[in-house]
């Protein structure tokens, strides 16, 4: 068992528990030599004396190690510490995009492109050095905080140069995102990694996967027969060009797909374009449900007049035998049809999730709780919700999300929330609200709050009062006394310095339009100013404009001297 403190390779010094699942545990670690933390993968106790599961293991860490890419988890380290399998990776602060989707439900258009360019990119990179993913789903891709995403879990991957099977008769990979190939115990190839990356935008656009089922099995049939739902008559702002993109991905048949990640790449790329505006929904090529390669027969070559004349009595053998074969066939068919029947029948009772109590956790420290929790068969969501508490002391749970004592399905997700401590405040996401309101409430709790405007490039994009950044963010705890900054849009427009040489009548005229202000032009004979010179303004500089009222500006004339010539003498 691994425990908080203890040491691994006697160097990575654990934090945390931050993931589990069904072949290894990750784990959040202090590297004591390079001063950073890391994530550690240890493969599970009662696997590490696995030959096989073992050398699944190690062929994640040397299929990992020759990728170098901004999206991928970067791999550190791989070894054996008293009998633990270990791998030591690039720890990335952020949630996964199955949290993600959880939480919002379908992103938006620009969104989505951007985290499928991203992710094509870093499989088009995996692909290149000959690596199949093969396991490719939200749950592990890792979203950060500016935008950036990681696809990390390599832990089915495989060579496409490699002839051995992970499982033998095993289907790899989650359900949910697993192309029909690998549904029918077909090999995997790029197009595999290609149909789940097409149901991850899907689930990306819409907010859920497009089949679901009672079962794995009813879910692995969809996969193979049923098609994918439209995304144009779900959401109507989805553009065709974006539902020719998932067509073209999750074809049933690989050779729909696309060929390579690249070309998917840049039809994302270019699928926002105005020029696919008005793209039609894509036609397949190719038949969806001929899953297989048409097998080409070599021709059947004349024989020899001879082999024509066969005996009567050969014939009749022959039939005999033909029907002693059909016999057989029939039998078997039989059995095979009554074993299906009968299997779909128990399935969904043998394979139903059985109901588990949560337990108490309250003041219990999320370490305890989390051990408790999983000792109950149930999983522990990795982000932590913190609330302000007189009673509980900070860092101990005081609740949990579903509420303790409910009973739910096993390996349910859990949500801890957890105390921050008396005259705490746990600050929330306040981009949007309006910043008296926000500032008045923090107040109420004591805390010290800035106001600070910011210049913005299209001042129509934004409200006035409107916060659209905060110094400290979300989910941050603030003790009493403690400060924050809130950002504003500086929108006020004020007037401009007219007489510093640098405008013209016509550059105020349009200055006016734009602010609906009405400007009175009069023109003054000088010889001190060159001619269009602005002398004066009604309106001071730094004045704030308003709609509605008006300019007076003066502007240089050249002095009408007559021609001496054009003088009659006075006699």
């Amino acid at each position: 068992m691994i425990i908080k403190g203890q040491k691994i390779n006697d160097r990575y010094q654990i934090i945390r528990t931050i993931g589990e699942g069904g072949m290894a545990n990750v784990y959040l670690a202090y590297d004591t030599i390079l001063d950073r933390n890391v994530a550690v993968k240890i493969l599970r106790g009662d696997l590490a004396d696995d030959e096989k599961f073992v050398r699944r293991f190690q062929r994640e860490a040397i299929s990992a190690s020759s990728l170098t890419h901004p999206n991928i988890v970067e791999m550190y380290d791989v070894g054996e510490d008293d009998g633990k399998y270990f791998i030591v990776m690039e720890f990335v602060d952020g949630r996964t995009l199955k949290n993600l989707i959880k939480k919002r439900g379908a992103l938006t258009l620009p969104e989505v492109v951007d985290i499928m360019l991203q992710l094509t990119s870093a499989i088009s990179c995996a692909h290149d050095s000959y690596i199949i993913h093969r396991d490719i789903k939200p749950q592990n891709v890792l979203i950060l905080e500016d935008g950036r995403v990681k696809i990390t879990d390599f832990g089915i991957a495989m060579a496409l140069n490699s002839n051995e099977l992970t499982q033998t008769n095993s289907v790899m990979g989650s359900v949910h995102y697993l192309p029909p190939e690998q549904a029918n115990g077909s090999g995997s190839t790029i197009k595999s990694d290609i149909y789940s990356l097409g149901i991850l935008m899907y689930e990306l656009l819409i907010g859920k996967v497009p089949f679901k089922g009672d079962s794995a099995v009813e879910i692995a049939i969809k996969q193979m027969r049923d098609p994918l739902p439209s995304v144009c008559s779900l959401n109507s702002n989805i553009p065709q060009s974006i539902e020719n993109i998932l067509l073209k991905a999750c074809a049933k048949n690989p050779k729909n797909r696309y060929d390579n990640v690249n070309e998917m790449h840049e039809d994302i790329r270019v699928a926002l374009n105005l020029d696919h505006e008005k793209d039609a929904r894509i036609v397949y090529k190719y038949s969806e449900q001929d899953l297989e390669e048409t097998k080409v027969m070599e021709p059947i070559k004349d024989k020899e007049k001879t082999e024509e004349k066969v005996v009567a009595q050969k014939n009749s053998k022959k039939g005999k035998t033909l029907n002693i074969i059909l016999l057989i066939t029939g039998i078997i068919l039989f059995l095979l049809v009554s074993g299906l029947g009968l299997f779909i029948l128990l399935f969904p009772k043998m394979s139903e999730t059985p109901d588990v109590k949560i337990p108490d956790v309250s003041n219990k420290t999320v370490e305890e709780a989390e051990a408790l929790l999983k000792e109950n068969k149930l999983q522990v969501d990795i982000d932590l919700k913190y609330e302000s508490n007189n009673d509980i002391e900070e860092g101990k749970v005081i609740r949990t999300s579903p509420r303790m004592g409910g009973t739910v399905k096993q390996d349910t997700t859990i949500t801890l929330i957890v105390s921050s401590g008396a005259n705490t405040t746990v600050l929330e996401n306040y981009v949007g609200k309006n910043y008296y309101e926000v500032k008045a409430a923090l107040e109420l709790k004591e805390i010290y709050v800035t106001i600070e405007k910011q210049e913005v490039e299209d001042k129509s994009k934004y409200k006035e009062n409107i916060i659209i950044k905060q110094s400290v963010e979300e989910g941050k705890v603030l003790k009493k006394g403690e400060q924050i900054i809130l950002f504003i849009p500086d929108l006020i427009t004020t007037y401009p310095n007219f007489r510093d040489g640098s405008w013209s009548v016509s550059d105020i005229q349009t200055f006016c339009d734009e602010y609906n202000i009405d400007l009175t032009i009069s023109y003054q004979e000088t010889d001190q100013y060159n001619e269009g010179t602005i002398i004066s303004q009604s309106r001071l500089e730094g004045v704030k404009v308003m709609s509605g009222t008006s300019l007076k500006i003066t502007v240089a004339k050249k002095p009408n001297i007559p021609d001496l010539d054009d003088i009659v003498p006075v006699e």
